[in-house]
């Protein structure tokens, strides 16, 4: 990870902002990218200093001046981490057309617009690496009221994977990596659209750290597919488990 450049989107704050810092203290070189300029300007102080770049990646024209301008400034790009995301809180029976543009463009638009613009670079090079940082609830969606977010994680999940094998059929050195953590300490919750409880006091979470930590770890070890929290996997086969199960012989 030393000197990599490494491009983070959604970096002003939560796991983006953590992550900056954790591969900043690792050696490599973050590039911050956000909507609110502020926010961005503390986290590139506790992150050596490092680059930051105001951007809306909801927009496509966006991304690629992100790409436009870290190559500007630093020459290449070694990784993207498609940080950015948004919850919702409605059940599924009074989702809207609008509640589903926006969960989709948030969530499952920004990264494609990562992916996608930053492919040609990776390309020319032989290698790259991109993050996809996903959710628990694109595994198993147990959380009614975040209906459009677990599709929209779903869509993410699945988007990532055929990238994946698309991308590595012709460049095996380019890595898509999927992470998916539960529940995180951080504003998501009060964040979502229509409301919704803190994050920040439910049960069983971890903190922005933690998984950021995990996320550089991929990002050192170029894993596919990882989560944040032990148990996780043996938690996901149990209720696909149970949803196969004879309810006759119960």
């Amino acid at each position: 990870m030393q000197n990599s450049i490494i491009v983070i989107t959604g970096a002003s704050a939560g796991i983006g902002a953590a992550l900056a810092e954790v591969v900043h203290a690792r050696g490599a070189v973050p590039v911050l990218a956000a909507r609110r300029q502020d926010r961005l300007a503390d986290v590139a102080l506790r992150s050596g200093n490092a680059l930051t770049l105001v951007a809306d990646v909801t927009s496509r024209a966006a991304v690629q001046q992100v790409v436009r301008d870290v190559l500007a400034a630093h020459g290449r790009i070694d990784v993207w981490v498609n940080n950015v995301g948004q919850g919702i809180s409605r059940p599924p029976s009074e989702l809207t057309d609008e509640d589903i543009d926006q969960v989709m463009r948030v969530n499952v638009m920004s990264a494609l617009y990562g992916m996608q613009e930053v492919l040609p670079h990776f390309k020319a090079r032989g290698r790259g690496h991109i993050v996809n940082v996903s959710s628990m609830l694109g595994r198993i969606p147990f959380a009614t009221f975040r209906s459009a977010y677990c599709a929209a994680k779903h869509f993410l999940n699945a988007l990532t994977t055929t990238f994946r094998a698309e991308v590595q059929a012709t460049h095996p050195e380019i890595q898509i990596s999927l992470v998916s953590p539960g529940v995180v300490r951080t504003e998501f919750g009060v964040n979502a659209l229509h409301g919704g409880p803190d994050s920040r006091q439910l049960p069983h979470s971890q903190s922005a750290e933690e998984v950021a930590t995990v996320i550089a770890d991929v990002i050192a070890s170029r894993r596919a597919d990882v989560y944040t929290r032990a148990g996780a996997a043996a938690q996901i086969a149990s209720y696909y488990a149970t949803l196969g199960e004879d309810p006759s012989r119960a």
